[in-house]
């Protein structure tokens, strides 16, 4: 959707108002690179609870989000380190929101998830019922940028307290992990066969995302006693970073995730 036909069609949407895309075309790298900064957010938000102390992690996460979305909305266009950094934070973050209210307040993952689900469906009925869609292909207005960041930080918080509570019904983090793996690819197939919009497909494997990251990093980082690899918070964080920049530089160079960019970048979902 181009701004010009944004604005024709949108007559409350005056052109000024009408930015470029402010998020990355959906290709391979983009769900690659969103696992990777959902079990880097787990670990890194765990590591920051150890070192610091949950209040002071939770200040700092709060302060550092607060600091890359203010960034993400000076922008007038896709950047693709600036929109990362801001989804690391949302990572991180998301995962404090969930663990306060269960470490904190002593909330079950079990009330906890279905809370989270329910925050995430009115973010999409109000989203839908102000833009009339929830395509991240119209992300070209302020307003809309803001519904796209509130749904982005109530998955990784539904996504966080799901794969808490399925590690702790049974399953384990490598159970997890393998169950996650298996669910994301049913829309991606739905999708594929013409069952299901290109729409609620996007957004029902980036929920899945969450959880399965999550799992993935949880299962490396935690010790045997908890059924982990024992490698530890920091080397995982420290691993999963490196890999997060390195493919965002890539991007950021060769501009493949630039929505309407370059050649040959199928989307995906």
């Amino acid at each position: 959707m181009s701004t010009e036909h944004l604005a024709r069609t949108s007559p409350s949407v005056p052109p000024a108002a009408v930015l470029a895309s402010k998020v990355p075309e959906v290709t391979l790298y983009f769900w690659v690179i969103k696992v990777l900064t959902t079990g880097m957010g787990e670990t890194a938000s765990d590591l920051l609870a150890r070192v610091l102390g949950p209040v002071p992690a939770v200040g700092l996460g709060g302060l550092a989000l607060a600091a890359s979305l203010a960034l993400q909305f000076a922008v007038r266009r896709y950047v693709a380190w600036i929109y990362w950094t801001a989804i690391v934070m949302v990572s991180v973050f998301g995962t404090m929101a969930a663990d306060v209210l269960h470490v904190g307040l002593g909330v079950p993952y079990v009330i906890s998830t279905p809370l989270f689900l329910v925050a995430l469906g009115a973010v999409f009925a109000v989203w839908h019922a102000s833009e009339r869609t929830l395509s991240i292909h119209s992300i070209r207005t302020r307003r809309r940028e803001v519904f796209y960041w509130a749904t982005v930080l109530a998955t990784f918080a539904l996504g966080t307290a799901a794969g808490d509570l399925s590690a702790t019904v049974g399953l384990g983090y490598l159970g997890s992990a393998v169950v996650y793996a298996v669910a994301i690819a049913v829309p991606a197939i739905a999708h594929r066969w013409g069952s299901l919009n290109a729409v609620t497909a996007f957004w029902t494997a980036y929920v899945i995302t969450r959880p399965l990251g999550a799992s993935v990093a949880d299962w490396m980082a935690l010790g045997h006693a908890r059924g982990g690899l024992g490698l530890g918070l920091g080397p995982v964080t420290a691993s999963w970073t490196v890999a997060i920049v390195g493919f965002v530089a890539y991007l950021a160079l060769s501009r493949r995730d630039v929505q309407g960019g370059a050649a040959g970048t199928a989307p995906v979902l």
